[in-house]
């Protein structure tokens, strides 16, 4: 019967929660001026007019940065709560092969960057030469391209 209890409560909480949001939206209905123009229509920028369309694309790098950061602050979240914990495995005498553990799972992120550095993905200027060839990396010797085909991305 008690486990009854926890679900009847769960229900209770989340039927409250649904008529404070129906009740909350339709009052805001009620109460709020109903003039639109086009000037309130338009896209909010920062308070600045909105320039071409929002239908624009983006360079892939913005996207690249973005997730080798998530990559690397998500292995800050996994190894802060193991070093928390660290000394009190130390004395249980599991200490070492955590140890171990977290150097394999640094090593496979280090290597990841490794990887991605290697690549050229960290790098935000990068050229490119026309016809979808490799781009030209900082290791390596750069190709001599014609003036006219090398593209600044």
């Amino acid at each position: 019967m008690d486990m009854l209890t926890d679900y009847a409560l769960v229900l209770v909480f989340l039927v409250v929660s649904i008529a404070f949001i129906a009740i909350t939206l339709f009052v805001s209905r009620l109460i709020a001026p109903q003039k639109p123009n086009p000037l309130k229509n338009m896209p909010y920028e920062c308070g600045e007019p909105p320039v071409g369309t929002g239908w624009i694309n983006y360079n892939m790098r913005f996207y690249t940065i973005a997730l080798v950061f998530v990559v690397f602050d998500v292995e800050i979240a996994f190894i802060f709560p193991v070093a928390v914990l660290y000394r009190e495995a130390v004395l249980s005498g599991t200490g070492l092969l955590i140890f171990i553990e977290l150097l394999i799972f640094t090593g496979i992120l280090f290597f990841g960057l490794i990887y991605v550095w290697v690549k050229g993905d960290l790098e935000w200027v990068r050229d490119y030469i026309k016809g979808g060839r490799s781009p030209i990396m900082s290791f390596q010797k750069p190709l001599e391209p014609q003036a006219s085909e090398e593209i600044k991305l």
